[in-house]
């Protein structure tokens, strides 16, 4: 058995320790989604929506593939949760509800939150299943696993800790995941560094285009990026899930603050490590094994804790992800439309429940092959930043009337599913190159949320007040 593999068995199981002992935290569903959280609960907790699997091993995919460019995943990350800080972190904490369509129905009514809850698990199920893909890349490289067997062995694994302590585990766990996560890749940055000369040795082995251009990647996906972040920001049911759960509204805005803080310069760190990557290793079957392999090249001691490190990325990201989708079904559809007399004992049964079989789904997901983890991803950011779009028109907008909420969300989920088959069948997007799926859904947000409310007027005895 290598080093690297004991270290990494060891952490996996410190986490599970540190998830079943938060069981004594989760005592009802209140608890189970998060209440009363301090800022460094919520920041712990918040910070897995945006560093996992697809900031160490999707972003160093790109920067394997791409160079610098693949760094703006996470830049494009901390501007949209700065832009939720600034505007809308005290306006969601002041709504006394734990999920993203719970706030839709505040200013819209009970069916838009029943749609958007079920457009949003989708998201983060895409999103869980990405981060499922990159543990599975990790258990080939360093286990020596099939990558079905990796999946399934590492995905009950997470669903096993998340289960028991909710959303307790998921911020305590994720404390010690944010400090593995930067110590490893930095020590990783220092030990690749001295080994292969510095930054002048890297850029005489690679062209500078595109391996040191900011925009390498090229302009659409950029901007497409930032724009998803922006709005999809807003709608992120695990991101703002801990924001909900904050003690109070000052302590919500904080934890936002201080989450971009920490979410947006992380991706430097694992681009410049996919670089190093391509210079050592350029012959690889495909830009997520180039981490993973660089790891496995150095000192098996160093090289096994910056694994736990990316490992440690994966589950921060995982648990809240299955947890945030337990917590939409269970209290967006089962509580608050199948069975609004539940008991608090039965609530959190069904919490139980459809986190874990989020979790499983997550795992079905992984096993799609050639699953592209940064596309996957930033589709669902696109199917939320149009929801965020049908939101603002509501909160601002009165005459935003419950079916035409619908219809708009319905066919703008529709659209970007169109966009993205046919991108994906031929190669190309219809109209232009530059008018990338995320143009395509945002546009039909904001044109059939109005037109729908008009061709629906509002029925003021079906809709919830709005401000």
């Amino acid at each position: 058995m290598s080093m690297q593999l004991v270290i990494i068995l060891i952490y996996f199981g410190i986490t599970i320790f540190i998830g079943v002992r938060a069981m004594k935290q989760a005592t009802g569903a209140d608890a189970f989604h998060g209440s009363g959280m301090g800022v460094a609960a919520c920041v712990a907790a918040g910070v897995g929506e945006w560093l996992g699997g697809t900031s160490t091993i999707g972003v160093s995919s790109y920067g394997y593939d791409y160079g610098l460019s693949g760094a703006w995943y996470t830049f494009a990350n901390g501007i949209g949760i700065i832009f939720l800080a600034i505007l809308f972190a005290k306006l969601y904490r002041s709504l006394d509800t734990v999920t993203v369509p719970g706030i839709i129905e505040h200013f819209i009514g009970v069916k838009p939150r029943v749609v958007s809850s079920v457009i949003l698990t989708f998201v983060m199920i895409a999103v869980g299943g990405a981060q499922i893909v990159a543990a599975g890349s990790l258990g080939v490289t360093v286990m020596g696993l099939p990558y079905t067997v990796s999946i399934i062995v590492l995905g009950i694994g997470f669903i096993i800790y998340t289960l028991c302590g909710g959303m307790a585990a998921v911020a305590n766990t994720n404390m010690m995941h944010l400090v593995a996560m930067y110590g490893g890749m930095i020590l990783a940055l220092i030990l690749v560094r001295g080994d292969f000369g510095g930054m002048d040795a890297l850029r005489t082995a690679l062209p500078a285009v595109p391996y040191f251009s900011w925009f390498g990647i090229g302009m659409p996906k950029v901007s497409s990026w930032i724009v998803a972040s922006i709005l999809g920001a807003c709608t992120a049911q695990a991101g703002i899930q801990p924001i909900l759960a904050a003690k109070d509204v000052e302590t919500a805005r904080k934890a936002a603050f201080s989450t971009a803080c920490v979410v947006a310069p992380f991706g430097v760190f694992s681009v410049i490590l996919g670089i190093y990557a391509q210079a050592k290793f350029p012959g690889l079957e495909s830009g997520k094994l180039a981490l993973p392999t660089l790891m496995m090249n150095m000192n098996p001691f160093a090289g096994g804790i910056i694994l736990a490190s990316i490992l440690a990325a994966i589950l921060s990201t995982v648990s809240p992800i299955i947890l945030a989708s337990g917590t939409m079904v269970t209290k967006d559809i089962y509580h608050r439309v199948l069975r609004p007399n539940a008991t608090d004992a039965q609530v959190l049964k069904m919490s139980r429940i459809t986190t874990a079989a989020a979790g499983i789904v997550c795992i079905i997901l992984a096993m799609v092959p050639n699953l592209k983890i940064l596309d996957l991803v930033y589709f669902a950011y696109t199917l939320r930043g149009s929801l965020f779009v049908v939101l603002l028109f509501a909160i601002y907008w009165k005459k935003v009337s419950n079916k035409g909420a619908v219809w708009a969300m319905i066919c703008t989920a529709a659209m970007g599913f169109i966009w993205v088959a046919i991108k994906s069948k031929t190669g190309a997007y219809p109209i232009s190159p530059y008018f990338t799926e995320t143009y395509a859904a945002v546009l039909t947000a904001a044109i059939l949320t109005p037109l729908f409310s008009t061709i629906f007027p509002k029925d003021k005895e079906n809709n919830t007040a709005s401000m």
